[in-house]
């Protein structure tokens, strides 16, 4: 900064050069920020409280503007109970979509690739159990409006690949839930075909692609991706959580298939590098030009009004642009405001019922950048689990209480038609019912997302263990109940058992 000082001699020099001093310490912003730097304490101060009204046990954070990395940390600890700094490596989910784009988009501004040519021009053995297939183009893929959806091709629930090459042919089942380019439905199904394409055309596995010509350029030197997991996560990945009745558990992802659509693992140092590259225009801080402006540009908007995905990035209301990720163990989220700030955030915590991923805290740390005051609200889970915990009670006590009562219920309907009897016990079928279509159920409440059971469990322990309970209470229940019906019944001058024992307590 230059300050013009009054010309003179001697003392009102001196005098000037204070006077220029004091208003530049005046015209500092407050304590959060010193020229646009976040100060860690008051950074250290949303993620925590994030953290602790949410039950994150460890976050990541990275916060750059422009070229600039304003601050790269951590909080907290992993699952071994080592603390999380910006060098932990952590897996970013969906958040690699970002990346599988900018490889194609790479290929694209090579001459190797065209966005609205056919995917079969660069897969011959692409092809689905649709003839609208052939018309999918490089871009749908990009843009998830191929027409392949979860519910078209159940990519979770299926046996899971062990490469790009196998995604490729499981996707010959898949058909068509409308027709290519006409409605946006995402799916990762999209981003595994895409890194498909980026091994195809360029030579190499798609792991060693990124990083010869992502990571390692723009110096993300601890980032990797992998193809499955966990059977490929790095030995120095810690396992993540899940979270039940307020405490978080430690546990191994499910196995999936992530290759092109979640398998990036970084750190939120590294992180920093990348959201260098979407907010200057293509050009990392060491000066390499990893992309075009025009790329970075056309990965950030969307093609179509219809939709506001662009290609592994969308755009919220704000003309802020983003993209989460949910794994159900972690959970991750980059963003980038229209003032040029970036922000990263990742958190050893997976999605679960009544928290959605992490990208509150982003939103908050968002607000403290541009000189808000941050006010984290609690997403409902504790609460939920809590509910879900009494209700799981009063199903184990309505059911230990109807067990006990079995007698005198079958000599009420005793005289009733069977008919009745049976429309009394139907509705014990209920529970058992709703806990056999609960993925499904789980599916649709996420929009029409694939969800395996096991997945369920992980998404929530106590909903599953309170229909479960509701289920063996009530086929318990059902069960005694029959049984108790079949028996023969007591002529209408025998005494009951209850007038038995009294008659004997009269003698």
């Amino acid at each position: 900064m230059e300050i013009a000082v009054w010309q003179g001699k001697g003392w009102w020099r001196s005098v000037a050069a204070v006077v220029a001093a004091c208003s530049v310490v005046l015209a500092l912003p407050g304590p959060a920020f010193a020229k646009g730097v976040p100060d860690e304490a008051a950074v250290q101060r949303v993620v925590s409280d994030f953290a602790d009204k949410t039950g994150y046990p460890g976050i990541a954070v990275a916060i750059t503007k422009g070229d600039k990395v304003l601050y790269a940390g951590g909080y907290g600890h992993d699952s071994s109970g080592a603390a999380v700094t910006a060098t932990t490596p952590m897996p970013v989910a969906s958040v690699s979509k970002s990346f599988t784009a900018l490889s194609v988009m790479q290929l694209v501004e090579a001459g190797k690739v065209t966005l609205d040519a056919p995917v079969r021009d660069y897969l011959p053995d692409f092809r689905i159990a649709d003839p609208r297939g052939t018309r999918i183009t490089v871009r749908e893929l990009l843009n998830q409006t191929s027409g392949i959806t979860d519910g078209t091709l159940p990519e979770k629930s299926l046996p899971q690949p062990d490469s790009p090459t196998g995604a490729v042919a499981r996707a010959h089942a898949a058909t068509l839930a409308t027709e290519p380019g006409t409605r946006h439905s995402y799916t990762n199904t999209n981003y595994h075909l895409a890194a498909r394409l980026v091994e195809v055309v360029s030579g190499e596995p798609f792991t060693d692609y990124l990083r010869q010509h992502v990571f390692e350029p723009i110096g993300m030197r601890a980032t990797t991706a992998i193809g499955q997991a966990p059977r490929d996560l790095p030995h120095d990945v810690r396992e993540g959580h899940i979270y039940a009745y307020g405490a978080s558990i430690p546990l191994p992802e499910p196995k999936r298939f992530v290759s092109g659509s979640d398998g990036v693992i970084t750190t939120s140092a590294d992180m920093a590098q990348w959201l260098i590259i979407q907010n200057n225009a293509g050009r990392a801080a060491n000066g390499k030009q990893l992309i075009s402006a025009a790329s970075i540009a056309a990965m950030h908007t969307s093609s179509d009004r219809r939709w506001s995905y662009g290609m592994g990035w969308d755009t919220d209301q704000k003309g802020r642009i983003y993209h989460g990720g949910i794994w159900f163990t972690y959970a991750a989220e980059q963003l980038l405001l229209p003032g040029g700030y970036g922000i990263a955030v990742v958190g050893n915590s997976g999605v679960g019922l009544g928290n959605d991923g992490i990208s509150p805290l982003a939103d908050e740390l968002a607000v403290l950048v541009t000189g808000g005051g941050p006010s984290t609200s609690a997403p409902p889970r504790l609460l939920i689990n809590l509910t879900l915990a009494g209700l799981t009670l009063l199903s184990l006590f309505l059911g230990i209480r109807n067990l006990r009562r079995t007698r005198a219920w079958a000599d009420r309907l005793a005289t009733r038609p069977p008919w009745w009897r049976v429309l009394r016990l139907l509705p014990r079928l209920i529970p058992l019912a709703l806990l056999v279509s609960l993925p499904d159920l789980g599916g649709l409440v996420g929009g029409g997302r694939d969800l395996t059971f096991i997945q369920l469990c992980y998404y929530s322990v106590a909903l599953v263990t309170w229909t479960a309970v509701a289920a063996v209470m009530n086929i318990s229940v059902l069960v005694i109940r029959v049984a108790a019906l079949a028996r023969p019944r007591r002529s209408a001058g025998s005494p009951s058992v209850r007038d038995a024992f009294a008659q004997v307590g009269e003698r």
